[in-house]
């Protein structure tokens, strides 16, 4: 395949996945994350309670650049699916594969539910998928040539996943012990890697410089990780979902794998099976979640295009249109492509004859639509209780009301959707908004979200609920919002002790 020929089709592929995200982007609200990344980029900082600064650069960018639109938050994870189809047919090509081989593997990456789901979302994922691949891409390029400067890029792709995400750490051990067991263990040796090494640790160095001063907030995130989320982890499942992830793919990532573990005439690459396993044994050994290892099927895709070209080319077709009825049998768990009540009616055959394992939350509970849409439903109905109460008040109360939201995905709402309705923007002591919060309340109105009263009998002499949202596929519902005034001079004590405490965690 000339060189033409190679980018006119790798260009189209992705140009075909934009398409496919721009017309589906805007049939749900944003993802309670995508609210929270984006409130980073009025926040810039080298680190935050959760993540590295990347995801606050790119926030910066949506909202000084294009303002606080849904659409343009969801176009940069399209954006970076569709460099991922290029990363892909680089690949390959670099393996030395043709047209159908391009075709097959980059096929492979756009037809995975997993793969659309995350080009969907304004998540680290996305971004760590790309990183991942552009990493392994000059990995490929070190073997191949054996030219140890190609450390110096791996080095550099190494530091730029780390300001994105933190476990591209499991992703370079696994490429370092793969490479000890392989036959390129000689490439360990080189002066190069020592220089790739100070590459990548000059990127990371302003964040981990804050993750210090911050009393390494990352462990106190993946502390509060393991005690509500990943103590629900376990080995079945976890396995299980390496298989149902890409399962419209299926039939090529494995052959990907098999072909380069077991042939005796593609040895030369066994190194990357072997980062294979070694990343996922990481993981589970770690209980990190399913999705974590995403990153490493991209590779298999592009394997898997050049094994079945080069070995079972005339199954090809076959596979491919295997592939794509799959595909179309789970593309509403990938796309968000039906609206709420279809989705419910669709999860609930797809539980009744298929599993309900995309049904499944992080805790173990099952909803009647996956968890990433019960997230994206609600928030503009809360912001708009919020409205009610807000323009209750006089103008001069206006001046002197708090917002205060419980978690961060309530306080994502009122900071993007607030917008529409001219909302002030909310305090809140929960992930990365400790950060922000004031030391202390001075308002004498408030408009709080919760699912119960609370404390708020005791911390107003007057309050009332403005509103209740009912909505079985809103993750909270039967969220209420309250207009709370004439606070209790008890309020400022019970705000300053409780923001002391969250802040002292991270170094304040």
């Amino acid at each position: 395949m000339s060189k033409k020929s190679f980018w006119i089709l790798a260009i189209s592929l992705a140009l075909f996945k934009l398409l496919i995200h721009f017309l589906t982007c805007t049939n749900y609200e944003l993802h309670r994350d995508e609210m929270l990344y984006l409130s980073m980029g009025n926040h810039l900082s080298w680190g935050f309670a959760s993540t590295p600064p990347f995801m606050s650069l790119l926030s910066y960018i949506i909202i000084h650049v294009f303002g606080y639109h849904e659409f343009f938050v969801k176009l940069f994870p399209a954006l970076f699916g569709a460099f991922n189809i290029i990363l892909v047919a680089m690949f390959i090509r670099e393996l030395g594969g043709q047209k159908t081989a391009v075709l097959t593997g980059c096929l492979a990456y756009l037809l995975s539910t997993a793969m659309l789901r995350t080009s969907s979302l304004f998540m680290p994922v996305i971004f760590e998928l790309f990183f991942w691949m552009l990493l392994l891409y000059f990995v490929l390029k070190l073997i191949k040539s054996q030219n140890p400067e190609y450390w110096i890029w791996i080095g550099i792709c190494f530091g730029l996943a780390f300001l994105n995400k933190y476990s591209v750490l499991f992703l370079e051990a696994s490429i370092f012990f793969g490479i000890l067991i392989s036959e390129h263990r000689k490439l360990l040796l080189s002066k190069y890697l020592v220089y790739g090494a100070i590459a990548g640790l000059l990127i990371m160095l302003p964040n981990i410089l804050w993750q210090i001063k911050h009393n390494f907030a990352v462990v106190t995130h993946m502390k509060e990780l393991y005690r509500t989320q990943l103590v629900y982890v376990s080995a079945k499942v976890f396995f299980s979902d390496q298989i149902f992830m890409n399962f419209p793919a299926i039939l090529i990532w494995t052959a990907g794998f098999i072909g380069i573990i077991l042939n005796k005439k593609e040895k030369q690459y066994r190194l990357f099976a072997y980062i294979l396993v070694l990343l996922i044994s990481l993981f589970l050994v770690a209980r990190g979640k399913s999705y974590y290892t995403l990153g490493i099927y991209t590779l298999m895709f592009a394997f898997g295009g050049y094994i079945l070209e080069k070995y079972l080319k005339k199954y090809v077709p076959f596979i491919l249109v295997f592939s794509f009825i799959l595909t179309l049998t789970e593309l509403p768990l990938g796309l968000p492509v039906l609206k709420q009540e279809a989705m419910k009616k669709y999860c609930s055959l797809f539980g009744k004859y298929i599993t309900k394992e995309p049904m499944r939350s992080e805790n173990n509970e099952y909803f009647p639509i996956p968890q990433d849409y019960m997230d994206m439903t609600g928030w503009d109905e809360l912001a708009k209780l919020a409205s009610v109460a807000y323009n209750e008040l006089s103008p001069e109360e206006k001046k002197s009301c708090t917002i205060y939201a419980n978690n961060y995905g309530q306080a994502g709402a009122f900071d993007f959707y607030g917008k529409r309705y001219n909302l002030p923007a909310p305090v809140s002591v929960n992930d990365s908004y400790i950060f922000w919060a004031p030391d202390s309340l001075t308002s004498w109105n408030f408009i709080i979200s919760d699912d119960q009263p609370g404390d708020i009998p005791r911390l107003f002499k007057t309050y009332r609920e403005i509103g209740e949202i009912k909505n079985e596929c809103f993750r909270e519902n039967g969220l209420k919002v309250f207009l709370c005034q004439d606070p209790d001079p008890a309020l400022n004590e019970f705000f300053k002790k409780r923001i002391s405490e969250h802040k002292k965690i991270y170094g304040y």
